[in-house]
């Protein structure tokens, strides 16, 4: 069976390796051959082992009836959507590895295989070689998942591991992460939560069976954690992850993304470095956590050749995953509820008027004073906060 790649950058020439690598054991488990024949990249590259693949203008692969499956490594939203709504027109089933594309067009793009009897499907999207997206829509169909919580970016926890471990500071750990190839020179999408809010916005759909709009969820990045937040989770016996949450209310869910305090005897409070991890919580099978690579080129190719496999069982054969391109409207994110750890420099007297019972953390420090509030809803706790003034820093308790 054909295969087209569209962008050869680390992701697509991944995939590239991972089928001539494991080209024998796939055959054998599919029951034929996946073969590259086209490779879509504006790029020369004369040396590679499949230089005569190469072509530029995606229309080439569309218009091959013997191409049935593509795959989609560019990254951005354009012009991927263009191409890959030419290939599902063309009777092609489609497998990507772009959150930035799932997220914002993932109903429409499903919608659209559904109406030429395809598939586009995304496994490597949220946790790269972690096998999430079919363990939610194949796997757990069973369940009403009333909660995922996922440590889905990389970048953000191998910071946050080291800021624990060595006591760094913020601005130091993200030069040696960009140094060292895990912080992208421009890492804001990362360090600012947005990554996280993609894909948190893709799980959501794909359990509710409607759409999220990720601009709508409330998303806080690492930016501000410092070395002394980490001192003060510490003495609390807490550790500091960036979590991407939705959490089921009624008949839709309530989403977040922020830096959030876990204790011990949470599953996330272990998954440390680059790892990534996603907690589900079904309403049959209890919290369960799936674990492993988030990113890098081999463990996401893993996913995407995954994919490919699926696909070739399901030539001509629309499966329905069951998102659709219809809005969700999600819950007041003001309404959600947490117990806050707060810094601030105003006197014990004020912080027991505004917040009345609290618990003190003291690390006898000059001219701050850390507290944990009583659990109440966001709206409550930054109107008593205003009042409050002179806050360092917040974090919620997860």
């Amino acid at each position: 069976m054909k295969v087209a790649i569209m962008g050869y950058g680390t992701i697509g020439s991944g995939v590239a390796k991972v089928l001539d690598t494991n080209k024998d054991i796939i055959k054998e488990r599919l029951g034929e051959a996946l073969e590259i024949k086209y490779i879509l990249d504006l790029r020369e590259f004369p040396d590679d082992p499949h230089a005569n693949c190469f072509v530029k203008d995606y229309k080439e692969i569309a218009k091959d009836k013997e191409i049935k499956l593509v795959v989609e490594t560019m990254g951005g939203v354009e012009p991927a959507f263009t191409f890959v709504k030419a290939m599902l027109e063309a009777g092609k089933s489609v497998t990507t590895s772009n959150k930035a594309l799932v997220a914002d067009k993932g109903a429409e793009l499903m919608k659209i295989a559904k109406d030429n009897d395809v598939n586009f499907v995304f496994e490597a999207a949220v946790g790269g070689g972690i096998p999430i997206i079919r363990t939610l829509t194949a796997c757990l169909t069973g369940d009403v998942i009333e909660e995922i919580a996922a440590i889905c970016n990389g970048t953000t926890n191998y910071m946050l591991t080291n800021m624990e471990q060595f006591g760094s500071e913020y601005a130091q750990i993200l030069a040696e992460a960009q140094s060292l190839g895990y912080a992208e020179k421009d890492p804001t999408a990362d360090v600012e939560g947005h990554d996280s809010c993609r894909k948190i916005a893709i799980l959501t759909s794909l359990v509710a069976g409607k759409n999220v709009d990720y601009t709508e969820i409330p998303t806080e990045g690492i930016s501000k954690i410092s070395s002394t937040d980490f001192k003060y989770a510490k003495s609390m016996g807490y550790s500091i992850k960036l979590i991407a949450k939705s959490t089921k209310v009624g008949d839709t869910y309530s989403c977040r993304v922020a830096p959030f305090l876990v204790k011990p005897d949470q599953m996330l409070y272990h998954v440390s470095g680059v790892m990534n991890a996603v907690s589900v919580r079904g309403n049959m099978l209890g919290e369960s956590m799936y674990y492993g690579a988030g990113a890098g080129a081999l463990p996401t190719a893993s996913a995407v050749v995954g994919d490919l496999v699926f696909l070739a069982r399901n030539v001509d054969k629309h499966v329905r995953i069951g998102w659709a391109n219809e809005k969700l409207e999600l819950s007041n994110p003001s309404e959600q509820k947490y117990k806050y750890f707060v810094r601030t420099s105003a006197l014990q007297s004020n912080i027991e008027n505004e917040f009345e019972e609290v618990k003190y953390t003291d690390l006898d420090l000059d001219d701050e004073t850390g507290f944990i509030t009583a659990e109440m809803t966001e709206s409550e706790f930054n109107e008593r906060k205003t009042a409050l003034g002179g806050v360092i820093s917040v974090i919620r308790f997860y």
